[in-house]
């Protein structure tokens, strides 16, 4: 069964308001577009966008999970979550959640080749209309482009070790399976700790497979722009990688007081701007971790839109900060 990482503490970031229109950014089964649901009056709308297919339609067959004039699923990839909205007759949201997670069903399923726990085809795309799969960058990409990837989105140790071992193996037959991928990188890796040896070399293959961190940036920039001022941006995240990538766009986003030559100050960052309402990440309970050893990595963050300041009032602004 799939539960939602931290279900309880994304609804309460979010801040919902009955009336208002949420996107859940990345659907999957269901969970946190079902919970906002819950909190939406009549007039309340929810947009639950995923790229995979057969998850919407996993969804559109689920009688709980409320699919009526509140709630519209959405094929697509949450990078172009301004589009999409606009599509739908969209023109502001007051909240959206991007759980950055895959789902367990599709953890789970062979077909999808995206676990070295279960044998099947190389695949690793979320959305199967998808261009390119792991097998084609496996056995098509030299060692130091695959060596890039696995250093740049796996944080892999012995990148160029298991780059040039795939490019010895594949000579001999091409890599097409999740079994043999796994074998391989667990003879250049070796086992040490609990991670199975292939855990970071799957992960950035994911990565590059579906252009995940490319994706995240402009799925940020594209729900910001969409968010009426207060309304709430909620990321769950469950590696570095991405967390940083969320960290550094609040931040961005958030600016700071920078200190004039001339005296006095003058506020730098991006538009628009936002408040950030976590300064620190929340993390899962030891009790959702014990029940769900999946969460353990996960990291929520939140912001809120503000109204941008034009030059003239940045510039008041800064005046007043110093009582000039």
């Amino acid at each position: 069964m799939h539960h939602s990482v931290m279900l309880d503490e994304a609804i309460e970031l979010l801040a919902i308001r009955s009336d208002g229109v949420y996107v859940d950014g990345t659907a999957g089964a269901g969970g946190h577009s079902r919970a906002i649901l819950s909190r939406l009056g009549p007039t309340g709308r929810v947009l639950s966008i995923d790229c995979d297919p057969s998850a919407l339609a996993r969804l559109a067959g689920e009688p709980d999970m409320g699919v009526d004039a509140r709630c519209t699923l959405v094929q697509g990839n949450f990078a172009d979550i301004e589009i999409l909205m606009k599509t739908a007759g969209v023109q502001k949201i007051s909240g959206v959640l991007m759980d950055l997670g895959i789902s367990s069903t599709q953890l789970d399923d062979p077909e999808r080749g995206l676990s070295f726990s279960h044998d099947g085809p190389l695949d690793m795309r979320l959305d199967p209309n998808g261009p390119t799969t792991a097998a084609d960058i496996v056995n098509s990409a030299d060692a130091r482009e695959l060596c890039r990837i696995f250093r740049e989105y796996g944080e892999e140790r012995h990148a160029m070790r298991v780059a040039r071992a795939i490019v010895r193996e594949r000579d001999v037959a091409p890599i097409v399976t999740t079994a043999r991928l796994a074998e391989i990188v667990s003879r250049v890796v070796g086992r040490a700790g609990k991670n199975h040896p292939a855990t970071r070399v799957f992960q950035a293959l994911r990565i590059e497979v579906n252009n995940e961190l490319g994706s995240l940036e402009d799925g940020l920039t594209g729900a910001l722009n969409m968010l009426e001022v207060g309304g709430r941006l909620v990321g769950i995240s469950f590696h570095s990688l991405e967390d940083s990538i969320l960290k550094r766009f609040m931040r961005r986003h958030e600016g700071t007081w920078e200190s004039l030559h001339a005296g006095g100050e003058a506020w730098r960052g991006e538009t628009p701007c936002v408040r950030r309402v976590t300064r620190k990440p929340r993390v899962p309970t030891d009790e959702e971790v014990q029940r769900n050893s999946r969460s353990r990595s996960a990291k929520c963050r939140a912001a809120e839109r503000v109204t941008d300041l034009t030059d003239k009032e940045m510039a008041g602004a800064a005046r007043r900060h110093h009582g000039a």
